[in-house]
């Protein structure tokens, strides 16, 4: 199996493919970012690329996948909305409409949030432009899959690039045991959310397109 991952820098990212890197049905892993990531594996290329809102120059690099983890996000604190959306919906429907036009009947995963709102007329500003992608998505010719987690907590060394978000997770990472213990269904990691991707690979795993932490947690144990 041939895959792309997108924003595999981030914490994210960086759960997802390490599970790629380790799973032996991953024949090969592309990854698209703006900097090195600074690692080699056998299995891993990378191209680097800077307008993300425009993927043409390297639509020849996308042929051959059979899925897309789409992992590319940031936090909307201090973003208006026309930044927010420009990030969150533009550069993902541009590397979904590529993928799907290089590699026809990909599985495509794209990593939303828990609360975002699926009728896009919500007061909170990132729930809308969240559910706006994801409904753009779920219109594509594709086996497209929107993850939902609640809190994520960070494995085998994934960091997040927001250093709030860092700050949170040191001074938190001691309870969550005791957290997903009080609510399961809202709470992950990053190794599930990696491993339940490639999960959704192979047919028959789920029928839904909407996925929460619970249902993560149950592909990726």
């Amino acid at each position: 199996m041939n895959v792309v991952v997108f924003g595999a820098s981030g914490m994210v990212g960086q759960g997802v493919l390490r599970a790629c890197l380790l799973d032996p049905t991953v024949g090969s892993v592309l990854v698209v970012g703006r900097r090195p990531l600074g690692i080699t594996h056998p299995k891993l290329t990378e191209i680097l690329h800077d307008d993300f809102t425009d993927l043409s120059a390297i639509a020849d690099r996308l042929t051959g996948l059979d899925a897309c983890f789409y992992c590319l996000g940031v936090s909307s604190a201090g973003m208006s909305e026309p930044e927010y959306t420009r990030v969150t919906h533009d550069f993902t429907l541009a590397a979904a409409h590529t993928v799907l036009a290089a590699s026809p009947g990909p599985t495509f995963t794209y990593v939303s949030g828990e609360g975002t709102d699926s009728t896009e007329q919500g007061r909170t500003m990132w729930a809308r432009v969240k559910g706006r992608t994801e409904n753009a998505l779920l219109a594509l010719p594709m086996n497209a899959y929107m993850f939902r987690p609640g809190y994520i907590q960070p494995r085998h060394g994934a960091v997040s690039r927001t250093r709030s978000y860092r700050v949170m997770y040191t001074l938190t990472s001691w309870c969550y045991p005791l957290l997903h213990r009080l609510v399961p269904a809202h709470t992950t990691t990053t190794e599930h959310l990696g491993r339940a991707m490639l999960a959704l690979t192979r047919p028959g795993v789920t029928a839904s397109r909407v996925l929460y932490s619970k249902d993560i947690n149950r592909l990726g144990a």
